[in-house]
């Protein structure tokens, strides 16, 4: 038979949350050839009582995977509206192509709610006899003796409700109390769904603010290209305290009063808390949240009500992209140049790109939001591709960008001051704690040491699983920040056998030491991945600090991003180029960006604020930008360098990452890969030159957790070459054993 006149879909029957099922291939009948897409439902003969179902598209091709005459026919198209569902498959396929992943991969990215979780019931106890027979009843108990029976009776002489956890809890009853009293039709027990809600007691809500000149300007272009039918992407770049927030507020009120919804993403956990506030004092119990701190009730609950159209706002970080909305009208993402925003795991998706996506096929528009924008945001706004919206002052009117002052610790060092404060931090910090003002202290490190190191040898002690040397925290624990692995610190060297171990550099945790030893007294409060580990650690933390319930607030960069705090008036930033030594060649720009955050914490309240940048390179572009707070000059000397290097916005950069528990094997891979495209690229002639291969190299760290890992690197001007390439590494890996222990992965920036 000849199976060149068929076109085929392939079609998942039920997509349950506990795992994508497998698709089942159909063949597509003439009448519904180009209607068939992905994401479309369709009705199919299914089983061998070939009794109809419904099931979504995921793939679509022209090769049959078996017998053609066994191959079922589609049905037709399922009637109604095009569920939301449908788009998150369209979007799932989307992710395929672009990521290289598999469509599974892709599926359970866009379908992150994994299982329904029994509902929460709230259970009352409803009295129903009337007062004389209530205290007949009561007295009867009395005279059986039945103690716990008359203790819940007696309870309904002030109230003719009771909560069952009041029951159990505070009058120790038993379900054998109330069963016989329930049988006797004394009492009736009422059922009601209880939503695990995460945002509690947040008070009034349907306050709004005023809006100034600038702010009302950004708003009204939104709202009018709005009102025209006109959606697209905006870029909203406000220095920091512009009052963005308002800005984003005033769209979402708009899309809302039009029955739209909405989807506002944030970058870190730690920003929920005080950002659900904000809109919640808005929009009130309009809001859902997502994030991974939640129980697993609690996610599930969130996802139900925005799939039932309880909630019209979603808010949360990467996964809050894929909630149920139907009728999506705008998404938000806010530090929309937040590393966060990058998946770490396969596909490794940026959620900037694809909320383009999903914006595009949901016919919503997008607003990204920076003080900072990435290099690739403000490049698409300059070349006309997005909307720029600019904010260029604080939002409260008379309150000014903090003033910064750079600190050469290589002259503190000549000068004898080997301590972590430099002596005009040291200063500053002392004059803030009489004024009883508050102080943030930033060191991207956590841990107490950045290594342990043998003084004999000078050997570091290293994770045995990963390429990495462990950190020391507190005084007696080593752990390994890439798998976990923790040790308690040994006595001598397991090198040399020297028992002249030291811990060198340092993070948090010997910051607070250092800080409680400087400045007896003051009140600290230490925030990282080790005091926030617990469900709600940040909001504790923050809520504490805003209180001033402490004067000082050490902590990691999920300190300096977007918090609020009137009373800050002074922050330190410990050592501002330790991020520009890490081997990226984005390093540069995302120093600037963490200290421009940093720095935008002082000096929010009626105070004015001072900033400190300690540092062992003064100089650097990157620094000095960050402290005039100038995003067009860094801009443009960034953009000089990677014009001069080829590297992204000008350019797109593809890394193709292997990884093996078998270093021969790895190596091996990564070399016929390297070489098969050498030779496929070598036939293009002239064509060549649209294509630059580096590498393979040793991934910048090249073990972890057991697991060996190097990359290769591709960088081209057009995206169909990247795709070209990624299909001749797909079709090599899936057909040579050389690879069958290797994994490859795909990264597009």
């Amino acid at each position: 038979m000849d199976t060149g006149t068929y076109e085929f879909a392939d079609i998942i029957i039920d997509i349950s949350h506990e795992k994508v099922d497998k698709p089942f291939q159909y063949r597509i009948p003439g009448a519904l050839k180009g209607q068939i897409e992905i994401g479309v439902r369709v009705r199919i003969p299914f089983g061998k009582g070939n009794g109809m179902r419904t099931g979504y598209v995921v793939g679509i091709g022209s090769t049959p995977e078996y017998d053609v005459g066994r191959i079922k026919e589609i049905s037709g198209l399922a009637p109604g509206s095009t569920p939301v569902r449908s788009q998150l498959i369209k979007l799932a396929w989307w992710m395929k192509r672009t990521y290289g992943c598999t469509m599974n991969q892709a599926l359970k990215t866009v379908l992150p709610v994994k299982q329904a979780i029994k509902a929460k019931e709230k259970r009352t106890l409803v009295c129903l006899l009337d007062g004389p027979a209530l205290r007949a009843a009561i007295g009867e108990a009395g005279k059986k003796g039945y103690k716990a029976r008359k203790r819940l009776l007696s309870a309904f002489l002030g109230t003719p409700e009771l909560s069952m956890e009041a029951a159990a809890k505070r009058l120790k009853i038993t379900a054998s109390t109330i069963r016989p009293l329930v049988e006797q039709g004394a009492l009736a027990v009422q059922s009601e769904e209880e939503d695990r809600s995460p945002v509690r007691g947040a008070g009034a809500w349907g306050q709004k603010a005023v809006l100034n000149e600038e702010q009302a300007r950004a708003a009204g272009r939104f709202t009018a290209d709005y009102d025209a039918g006109a959606r697209g992407v905006y870029l909203l770049h406000g220095i920091t305290g512009s009052g963005k927030t308002e800005v984003y507020m005033e769209c979402m009120e708009h899309v809302l009063a039009q029955g739209k919804q909405v989807i506002v993403l944030i970058p870190e956990i730690s920003l929920t808390y005080q950002t659900v506030m904000r809109f919640y004092r808005r929009f009130g119990d309009r809001i859902a949240i997502l994030n991974s701190r939640l129980s697993d009730g609690e996610r599930f609950d969130q996802w139900k009500r925005a799939e039932e159209g309880r909630v019209s706002v979603m808010i949360g970080p990467r996964s809050a992209l894929f909630a149920p909305f139907e009728r999506l009208g705008l998404i938000i993402m806010d530090e929309e140049h937040e590393g966060a925003y990058k998946s770490e795991t396969t596909p490794r998706y940026h959620a900037r790109e694809a909320a383009k996506r999903r914006a595009m096929d949901s016919g919503a528009s997008l607003i990204l939001g920076s003080a900072t924008p990435s290099m690739e945001a403000y490049q698409e706004a300059l070349l006309g591709e997005s909307r720029l919206l600019v904010l260029t002052r604080r939002a409260v009117s008379g309150r000014r960008l903090p003033a910064v002052e750079i600190v050469d610790l290589r002259a503190e060092l000549r000068e004898g001051n080997k301590s972590m404060f430099s002596r005009r931090l040291r200063e500053l910090i002392e004059d803030r704690l009489a004024k009883q003002e508050q102080i943030m202290l930033f060191i991207n490190r956590r841990g107490y040491s950045n290594f342990v190191s043998c003084r004999s040898c000078g050997e570091p002690v290293r994770c045995p699983h990963c390429d990495v040397s462990l950190t020391l925290h507190g005084k007696s624990r080593l752990a390994c920040h890439y798998c976990g692995y923790s040790v308690p610190l040994m006595e001598k060297c397991p090198s040399c056998g020297s028992p002249y171990l030291a811990g060198f550099g340092a993070g948090t945790q010997k910051l607070e030491e250092l800080a409680k030893k400087e400045f007896p007294g003051s009140r600290i409060l230490r925030m990282d991945a080790d005091t926030t580990a617990r469900k709600g650690g940040h909001e504790a933390i923050l809520a504490a600090f805003s209180a001033h319930e402490a004067d000082i607030l050490i902590g990691t960069q999920m300190i300096v991003k977007g918090h609020d705090f009137g009373r800050v008036t002074l922050v330190g930033v410990m050592a501002a180029d330790l991020s520009l030594n890490t081997p990226d060649y984005r390093c540069s720009e995302r120093t600037f960006q963490l200290l421009t955050q940093a720095a935008g914490r002082a000096g929010r309240g009626e105070t004015a604020g001072a900033v400190v940048f300690q540092t062992y390179q003064p100089d650097h572009y990157a620094i000095r930008c960050a402290a005039s707070q100038d995003y067009e000059a860094f801009f443009s000397q960034e953009l000089a360098y990677r014009r001069a290097m080829n590297y992204p916005p000008l350019c797109r950069m593809q890394a193709v990452l292997f990884s093996s528990a078998s270093p021969g094997a790895l190596g091996a891979a990564a070399d016929l890969a390297r070489d098969v495209l050498l030779r496929e690229f070598e036939k293009d002639g002239p064509q060549r030159e649209n294509a630059q291969f580096i590498g393979p190299v040793h991934a910048s760290v090249y073990k972890v957790n057991d697991i060996y890992r190097k990359i290769l690197y591709i960088k081209s001007g057009k995206c169909d070459i990247l795709d070209r390439i990624r299909g001749i590494l797909e079709t090599l890996a899936s057909g040579n054993e050389v690879f069958r222990t290797v994994a490859v992965q795909y990264d597009i920036s």
